[in-house]
């Protein structure tokens, strides 16, 4: 009697011990996943800024640029929306006529893009569904830096010029997409985007393209819970909220599989 006493109460410590690890680690996962947040903000306002003016002094002196070999889909990081799966789901996206070359043009602008080239295929067909479009006469101000923003655009026809604190940084023609770190991330405009010729644009706004962003996430996140409700067992889990931990890390490993080199090559 003695000896099951015993064995009972080094089960009942060693399941203690698995739950104060198992809380250990979710907040640690919390915090890194704020920190990765963080600077990847950080970085993508620095690559909007310093890409446009590297890419312009390349054209300059090496000519066109051949189109950088496009990468395996990753996930986007989007500013964090109180959704539910449910909600999203009966949510009706508005959906705007197009051309063939049109939705090309849309697609492969999107595919050019250094932050939005990584998005599913489904994701991109959908935003190019949802854009409308925009015209602005020569000489207008589409996007002012400093200024909270809620579009992002891909142009058709035209000519924009883009500028910081009053100093050029390149001009963009058809097929560039430009006013995405709005919609991406909780910042305002880095740059001015100013018309040189009459333009035609498409746009998006940030609550549609947060919508196409979340519903795809939280099916995923949906999918890996219930593989693991399914398989836990096999995996010596017992409680609902060591799912919920399996499952963010299986995004996060999902997340770095697609960050690796070896991934991208």
């Amino acid at each position: 009697m003695g000896t099951l006493l015993i064995r009972a109460a080094g089960k009942i410590e060693e399941l203690r011990q698995r739950d104060a690890l198992i809380d250990e680690l979710e907040l640690e996962l919390d915090q890194k996943d704020e920190l990765i947040q963080k600077l990847q903000n950080e970085l993508d306002k620095y690559r909007s800024v310093i890409r446009p003016a590297t890419q312009q002094a390349q054209q300059q002196s090496a000519g066109t640029l051949q189109g950088e070999q496009r990468t395996k889909r990753q996930a986007i990081s989007a500013e964090p929306t109180a959704f539910d799966i449910q909600d999203l789901s009966h949510v009706t996206l508005p959906f705007y006529p197009k051309s063939p070359q049109s939705k090309e043009l849309i697609k492969e602008a999107i595919l050019d893009n250094d932050f939005m080239k990584n998005l599913e295929l489904s994701q991109i067909q959908e935003i190019v569904d949802c854009m409308y479009p925009v015209e602005y006469g020569k000489d207008s101000c589409i996007i002012k830096e400093g200024d909270v923003g809620s579009l992002v655009y891909v142009m058709e026809d035209g000519k924009v010029e883009v500028t910081k604190e009053g100093v050029k940084l390149c001009t963009m023609g058809p097929g560039k997409v430009f006013g995405e770190l709005a919609i991406l991330y909780n910042c305002t405009r880095t740059a001015t985007v100013k018309t040189l010729v009459n333009v035609k644009l498409w746009a998006i706004d940030r609550q549609c393209f947060q919508t196409i962003m979340m519903r795809t996430g939280l099916i995923k996140h949906t999918e890996y819970m219930e593989f693991l409700k399914r398989y836990g067992t096999c995996l010596f889990i017992q409680k609902p909220h060591e799912t919920a931990v399996l499952s963010r890390l299986f995004s996060l490993c999902v997340y770095s599989l697609a960050k690796s080199p070896r991934a991208e090559g």
